[in-house]
């Protein structure tokens, strides 16, 4: 099993990506600057805060869906989350800046709701960047990632929802829950895949950026919601 719930957690991978966001480590003169690519006010904002295990920073979780936060989102698309204003980062920043350290964990401890949807997004961006491998441009990349967004997916309790990851997230309570957990997690999906177009893709007639790409064929804490061969 990958996931931990004591203190004793083994050490992630030590990889370029894991050091580049280390606390003293300068950006601007290591090549390693290039595997992410432009920073954006968000990214620029995180770098106020520590991740010494890189966990979510948005605790305690106002409500909860199961066992997973229900947070704010700096979104349009309608769902359960409410709206937070443009100028406010929230649990999908959060996950884009932290996926390519965390990608490399072979173990990580849940501490907190928001957590669970962290390690989500982190395995949906690993869905989304398979689909990406196969768009050579911008528009066929937002068409293919809204597909999946709201294509039919499987949540906790579902018999299709991996059974590694049933340990991890309690499934819905009754139907009432249930339905606000899809919606909850089809708005996470939506949302993710419009921000991560943007950064895979610099300009609209452009191909995918390898270093982003690159990342599709991993699995993160061996894990990955898809069965292989499903995409």
């Amino acid at each position: 099993m990958s996931f931990c719930t004591s203190r004793d957690v083994r050490e992630p991978v030590k990889c370029s990506v894991c050091k580049q966001l280390g606390r003293d480590h300068d950006r601007t003169d290591s090549p390693d600057s290039l595997v992410r690519g432009p920073r954006t006010l968000f990214e620029d904002s995180y770098d106020d805060f520590h991740f010494p295990n890189y966990h979510s920073q948005f605790v305690p979780a106002p409500n909860t869906v199961g066992n997973m936060a229900l947070l704010p989102l700096r979104t349009k698309f309608r769902g359960p989350a409410p709206a937070i204003p443009d100028l406010e980062r929230d649990i999908i920043d959060e996950a884009l800046y932290l996926f390519k350290p965390l990608i490399f964990f072979r173990q990580y401890e849940i501490k907190s709701e928001a957590d669970r949807v962290l390690v989500y997004l982190v395995l949906y961006i690993l869905e989304c960047l398979k689909k990406l491998q196969r768009c050579p441009n911008k528009v066929t990349a937002s068409k293919e990632l809204i597909s999946l967004a709201i294509g039919r997916f499987d949540i906790p309790g579902d018999p299709g929802f991996p059974c590694e990851l049933n340990s991890l997230y309690a499934k819905p309570k009754n139907q009432n829950e249930a339905e606000t957990m899809r919606a909850y997690i089809t708005q996470l999906r939506q949302e993710l895949g419009t921000r991560l177009v943007e950064k895979v893709y610099p300009n609209d007639s452009s191909p995918p950026s390898k270093w982003w790409t690159c990342f599709g064929k991993r699995r993160f804490l061996d894990q990955t919601l898809t069965p292989l061969g499903a995409l």
